[in-house]
């Protein structure tokens, strides 16, 4: 409605496919220390058995995934305060199985930044990418009895979660392990600071965390796959058939697709060149910030116009303009950024190729079933 039918369109198609491909990605993790752990059953078949019954339980309702996510969350919530917990009692110098107190790990090795500016960007990249999927949340919380109420409750929380469980665990992290530690990369930085502090079974510990971490992550993506294509569907973008609900008004038609295209991506990884499926990886790279960029240039346009018309703006922006105008410069320059580096180049570049074919469809589409117009939506009906 902001851009033009033909935007929508493509972030749509777009966003669907970056979850779809996480699906298979996560479950894949999650089979893996499943298979450490019982070796007489194949990576293959774990990974197979953890989506059915995910996707299994998404078609049930969105109470379901609700319930679900609640569950793993709270085990995660109380891991990573326990983490936070132990951290904090070694820097303060408390804890008395380890001899390591302080924070002089932050600068005593080469200096507060030892491999510069450069170094900080490419790890800031990396930890962007791994926020994608916060808005989820606001997803889930458009389904319930009061969406505005739920929708600023889920944002505000996002926002408090990721500053105490996100920055005060890494916060322990490069205050008691030093960041050029011997074996820090293949061992992993929170199981190294677990076996710094003597806790035994490090190792099966942190396991157990990831995997109920790739499980949360795996039922997000099947839920936020679904309904993205739900959407589609609804808006005409996709097929009629997609936006098919059962009697708890689940879209059960889009669990299903959404899981099957995830499970083609795994037959393409085993059988097609393995450029084909490193195209198809890299081409979700740059998916988080276009979809981003595409929702911060639509939510000025349609502010703007909906305070033309004097209609009620129940969900407002903080700062605005002004905080939007800084994030869209912000993804340019991160893009920007990733074009310039060998290592997130191709990323980009997939990326544009997929959302140019995926537009280049529109005319097809529109030929099709009349489903896709490139003219305007009316903005007299965005109230």
């Amino acid at each position: 409605k902001a851009i033009g039918p033909w935007a929508g369109y493509t972030i749509g198609w777009l966003y669907w496919w970056f979850w779809v491909l996480v699906i298979p990605l996560e479950a894949n993790i999650a089979a893996i220390i499943l298979n450490s752990w019982i070796p007489g059953i194949p990576v293959w078949l774990f990974s197979l058995v953890i989506t059915l019954a995910l996707t299994g339980s998404n078609l049930l309702s969105v109470k379901n995934y609700g319930e679900f996510e609640f569950w793993l969350a709270l085990c995660k919530v109380i891991a990573i305060l326990a983490f936070i917990a132990l951290g904090a009692t070694a820097i303060s110098g408390f804890y008395p199985y380890a001899e390591v107190s302080g924070i002089s790990r932050l600068w005593d090795h080469g200096g507060f930044m030892p491999n510069g500016f450069g170094a900080v960007l490419s790890a800031m990249l990396i930890t962007m990418f791994s926020f994608m999927g916060a808005e989820i949340v606001t997803i889930a919380a458009a389904e319930s009895d009061t969406p505005d109420k739920h929708i600023v409750r889920a944002t505000n929380s996002v926002i408090w979660r990721i500053s105490i469980f996100y920055l005060c665990s890494i916060f322990v992290v490069v205050a008691l392990i030093p960041w050029n530690m011997p074996g820090l990369k293949s061992v992993g930085s929170y199981r190294s600071v677990l076996e710094l502090l003597h806790i035994p079974h490090a190792k099966f510990i942190m396991d157990c965390v990831i995997l109920l971490s790739v499980t949360s992550c795996l039922n997000s993506a099947l839920y936020t796959a679904s309904r993205m294509l739900y959407s589609l569907s609804r808006r005409g973008d996709a097929p009629a058939i997609m936006g098919k609900t059962n009697r708890s008004k689940t879209p059960w038609v889009a669990v299903l697709l959404s899981t099957g295209a995830a499970f083609l991506t795994v037959i393409v990884n085993y059988y097609a060149p393995a450029k084909v499926f490193k195209f198809l990886i890299d081409s979700s790279g740059a998916i988080a910030l276009l979809v981003y960029l595409v929702i911060a240039i639509s939510q000025l346009r349609m502010r703007k116009i909906l305070l033309a018309q004097g209609g009620e703006i129940k969900l407002k922006m903080w700062l605005y303009p002004w905080l939007t105008w800084l994030v869209i410069g912000f993804i340019c320059f991160v893009l920007v950024v990733m074009l310039f580096r060998p290592a997130q180049q191709l990323e980009v570049i997939s990326t544009g190729l997929l959302g140019l074919g995926i537009i280049g469809t529109v005319p097809i589409m529109s030929r099709w079933k009349k489903l896709i117009r490139w003219q305007k939506a009316p903005l007299q009906n965005l109230r």
